[in-house]
């Protein structure tokens, strides 16, 4: 079968020539065949294919050419130029959620007593100075008696609720910045391993306004701060800030503008100069009312503190937490303090005490109104004394006195159901600066406290001629 000739028409429809053409006129009209390629080339080579050859020389001939045929090979159509080839994102996982944090549970049930010291000196030249070696014998006292002595910023993480601290815990605290801090007192701390706070007034540093011979340098204080003594406010002037017309006030529009620079900026400047983050407030003389107490939680402070001698708990108002002030005059202040009597400040206590006895050993009626007002001026010689005494707690009646500085015991009279106490003078002032101390019996232990103002004669009008 492969000898017999194939037809015209055939080997023409094999090779894409049309009928009846010859191959020159192939090449020239089908330039469409699917063996174009081949019929230009054999027309090239001028080789003339007969359409009666012989099958099997024309498929031998057409197989050995197909390899140098030039056929084009079918190509994708081209993407649009502007339109780029979209890309396969890798699906996203979601992010498995994050377990919600486990609350840290903290035990609130621990007491703590904050001392208040001020002067280190050999001779004390008042009830705020201590001698060394009676300081000495309180810290060895603090061991004996099993207490922790907590630094302040553990006392304050307690208080968050993000530290435990121990069942019975001590914090000291030293105000104002004298040198006998740095000098006396520090050694002692360090061999005992006690870390102790600082509250320091601003214009009392060394260069400040109100420095003197006994300040400490901010120099001394970065020294202390970086070996890890604690540092905190004491308000700028140490000024009492309940009077509302006081010196250091005169170059503020209004007294709040005073107010808030005594408790904000000292916090400011310690922060600058320090580089430190201040947190407590230690109020000059104790003394604080609604108005202070406010003012310095909206200033960033986490705890303000008074000279009202208590036990503190988890649950102690934070804008009013009691200290324990020592007088070297008055050594049963320590004795309370190791006994940790006085008020739980709120809220509930635990441990001993005598549940809810107010103020020991106050330096300044803290939280209780009085008339005159700690620093106030008059010019009246048999002033009215008075004070309400609420917050002392449930007075035994008959147990009222009350001294004054120059003139010694005056008659009282005590209204239980007001709380007030006034008494009248029967005899003129003749100090200028006067001390009022008071004193009760609370749940059968007497509680004393004290204030002072100032005494300024009124001028006589000169009689007319």
């Amino acid at each position: 079968m492969w000898t017999e000739p194939l037809r015209s028409w055939d080997c023409n429809k094999a090779l894409g020539i049309g009928s009846g053409f010859s191959w020159e006129e192939s090449v020239i009209k089908n330039e469409a065949g699917p063996f174009a390629n081949l019929a230009r080339l054999l027309y090239v080579s001028r080789i003339t294919v007969s359409t009666t050859m012989n099958c099997r020389f024309s498929l031998l001939l057409l197989v050995s050419c197909m390899p140098f045929a030039a056929c084009k090979k079918p190509t994708l159509p081209a993407l649009h130029p502007e339109t780029p080839a979209p890309k396969v994102e890798p699906v996203a996982q979601e992010p498995e959620p994050t377990p919600p944090p486990k609350v840290k549970s903290v035990d609130t049930k621990g007491s703590v007593v904050v001392l208040c010291y001020h002067r280190f000196e050999e001779k004390p030249k008042d009830g705020m100075a201590i001698t060394p070696a009676a300081f000495e014998t309180q810290m060895q006292a603090l061991k004996e008696h099993g207490f922790t002595v907590i630094p302040m910023q553990d006392f304050l993480a307690w208080r968050r609720a993000e530290k435990a601290i121990p069942e019975k815990s001590c914090v000291i605290t030293i105000d104002d910045g004298y040198r006998s801090g740095y000098d006396v007192a520090w050694p002692i701390l360090k061999k005992h391993e006690y870390p102790f706070t600082m509250f320091i007034y601003t214009a009392f540093v060394k260069g400040g306004a109100l420095s003197g011979g006994g300040s400490l340098s901010w120099a001394e204080l970065r020294e202390m701060r970086d070996a890890g003594v604690d540092i905190q406010s004491h308000t700028v002037n140490h000024q009492n800030l309940r009077i509302k017309k006081g010196k250091f006030q005169t170059q503020f529009p209004t007294y709040e503008e005073w107010l808030r620079n005594e408790i904000a900026d000292s916090r400011r400047l310690l922060e600058q100069h320090l580089g430190i983050s201040v947190k407590a407030l230690a109020y000059p003389y104790g003394n604080h009312n609604e108005e202070i107490r406010a003012i310095a939680m909206q200033s960033g402070y986490e705890a303000a503190f008074t000279v009202y001698g208590q036990r503190l708990t988890y649950h102690s108002p934070a804008d009013q937490l009691g200290r324990y002030a020592m007088d070297s005059t008055k050594p049963k202040i320590f004795s309370d303090a190791l006994a940790m009597v006085g008020g739980g400040g709120g809220g509930e206590s635990s441990g001993g005490g005598n549940g809810g006895v107010a103020p020991v050993g106050q330096l300044a009626a803290a939280s209780m109104v009085t008339v005159p007002m700690e620093g106030e001026t008059v010019r009246e010689a048999r002033p009215t004394i008075k004070a309400n005494l609420a917050t002392m707690g449930d007075v035994e009646a008959g147990t009222v006195e009350i001294r004054v500085s120059g003139i010694g015991p005056v008659p009282v009279k005590y209204n239980a159901t007001t709380k007030l106490a006034e008494a009248t003078l029967l005899q003129p002032l003749k100090d200028k600066q006067v001390t009022v101390i008071l004193s009760a019996l609370v749940a059968g232990r007497k509680v004393e406290t004290r204030w002072s103002f100032n005494y300024e004669p009124a001028v006589a009008a000169a009689s007319p001629r």
